[in-house]
């Protein structure tokens, strides 16, 4: 497939579409407050729906609120190839997590549809309930249970901080759906900002992401004894939060120590009795470590708890661990990675293999379908905050690769209506004088115009050999054609 001749998405709609629905729950910073099943996620819903069914596109919802935008296929048999991600936001979200994913994904069947290009497989947009997981937990709630990782019952039972549920704020914005969750799909890619530095710092447009990291939480609780800070003497003290100290740094060397991929972090801490003329006897915090392969995630646990034993015993403090969340690591499917490579390779931009450190709905797919991500960078790495920004020219640049990864595994071709007007001829080769011969010549290229959607047509000379001129290109229904006296037999190639 010559990427050079492939249809490209019109990068301004696919930029006005993000900031139209940056408008929805919009923030004095120019960011986007728009949690799972709040007013502000009905409102948009309601305009990515739209905007679904103004493109020909028939608009489902499952039983957990997923959205899925169809537009069908010419073999019903065929399993559908699913693109899309999340539009539900942080507190303090920005405009691109997630909802570059589904309007990319709609970008991609606004331009089939603009160049008539007809598929085998149906394309569905996907819009999954409750990603960030702010609201509800657990986070990836709406793809999860597609995958049949979580049940639906005890996902419509989860309660948010004032008791309502997920089943009865579905039922209140309209997005309690009647389709069944879970059905078979036949593939999934998913584009999405980044969401680190790495891109940028490299200055590569494109990641081409082969998997995303495990990860583990535990939280960690050292005890050991309040005391006062005057009359208590150091060597006398059991200072959790001295103890606990050493353990944060502990944990950074774990990451450090197994790199490239190694991370670890110590995000919250809780100390007790947190005033200031005691010395701390209780501290509660977190460890996230994450890696892009089971055994470095076995490493750097069994690190951890060596450590953090180690560290005490030496001050004289107890320590509990308990588990919070297990992902394992996923790798993407080979192939569906080599498909979105190629596509980027075609389009002549700069790129690198990446692996994801943060979670995304592609997880859970990757369980069901062959799956794929694409990346594009975003400023400073900064997301999940109100200044997370994109350059438009970088989102319409990984648009495109989402465009052409997908027809590369799906095929497609240009509606029959335009091949209707010329006959195939079978045999891959015809005669033809000028005039009824360039009517003759189209009629071969259309009739191989499958699954690929793209061939061209040399002149040859009755020895079969080549000459210099392109007589016809085929480019997903447009023509664009001259006129040449030499050849009288044409070759597909």
């Amino acid at each position: 497939m010559n990427a050079k001749t492939l249809p490209r998405v019109d990068g301004a709609r696919l930029w006005e579409s993000l900031m139209d629905l940056a408008r929805v729950g919009a923030t004095e910073k120019g960011g986007v407050k728009r949690l799972a099943l709040t007013d502000a996620d009905r409102a948009g819903r309601d305009l990515v729906a739209g905007w679904c069914r103004e493109a020909g596109l028939t608009v489902k919802v499952d039983r957990i609120g997923n959205i899925f935008a169809r537009r069908e296929g010419t073999d019903p048999a065929r399993a559908p190839v699913m693109a899309g991600s999340h539009i539900d936001t942080q507190p303090s979200g920005g405009r691109f997590d997630g909802n570059y994913g589904v309007l990319a994904a709609l970008e991609v069947v606004r331009t089939l549809e603009a160049h008539d290009i007809r598929t085998a497989a149906p394309v569905e947009v996907a819009i999954w309930t409750n990603e960030e997981g702010t609201r509800f937990q657990p986070v990836m709630m709406g793809s999860g249970v597609f995958a049949g990782v979580f049940e639906l019952d005890a996902m419509l039972s989860r309660t948010d901080l004032d008791g309502r549920t997920v089943g009865a704020e579905l039922k209140r914005i309209g997005y309690a759906g009647s389709a069944p969750c879970g059905r078979p799909v036949g593939a999934y890619f998913e584009a999405h900002i980044e969401q680190g530095p790495v891109l940028e710092d490299e200055k590569r447009t494109v990641g081409v992401v082969t998997g995303v990291m495990g990860l583990r939480w535990f939280q960690v609780t050292v005890t050991g004894q309040d005391s006062h800070a005057g009359p208590t003497p150091m060597h006398l003290r059991r200072d959790a939060l001295l103890a606990t100290s050493g353990m944060v740094q502990a944990v950074n060397l774990i990451a450090l120590a197994h790199q490239p991929h190694g991370r670890a972090t110590v995000g919250y801490l809780q100390v007790k009795p947190n005033s200031i003329n005691v010395v701390p006897g209780e501290v509660t915090f977190s460890v996230d470590i994450r890696h892009a392969e089971g055994a470095g995630l076995d490493a750097m646990e069994a690190s951890l708890r060596d450590a953090l034993a180690r560290i005490g015993a030496e001050t004289g403090v107890e320590v509990a661990i308990s588990d919070v969340s297990r992902f394992a690591p996923t790798a993407f499917d080979a192939g569906m990675v080599g498909r979105v490579r190629e596509a980027v390779i075609g389009l002549g931009l700069s790129h690198m293999d990446i692996v994801s450190g943060a979670g995304h709905d592609a997880v859970y797919l990757a369980k069901i379908a062959p799956t794929a991500m694409i990346f594009v960078p975003c400023e400073g790495g900064i997301s999940h905050n109100e200044v997370e920004n994109a350059q438009p020219a970088d989102l319409e640049a990984g648009c495109n690769v989402l465009l052409h990864a997908v027809l590369a595994f799906i095929g497609g071709h240009a509606g029959a209506d335009r091949r209707a007007a010329v006959g195939p001829d079978a045999a891959g080769r015809h005669a033809a004088g000028m005039g009824a011969g360039l009517v003759d010549a189209v009629a071969l290229l259309a009739a191989h115009a499958q699954p690929e959607g793209l061939v061209e047509l040399i002149p040859v000379d009755a020895q079969g050999q080549g000459v210099a001129e392109i007589l016809v290109l085929y480019e997903f229904g447009n023509f664009r054609v001259r006129r040449v006296g030499v050849p009288h037999v044409y070759r597909h190639v």
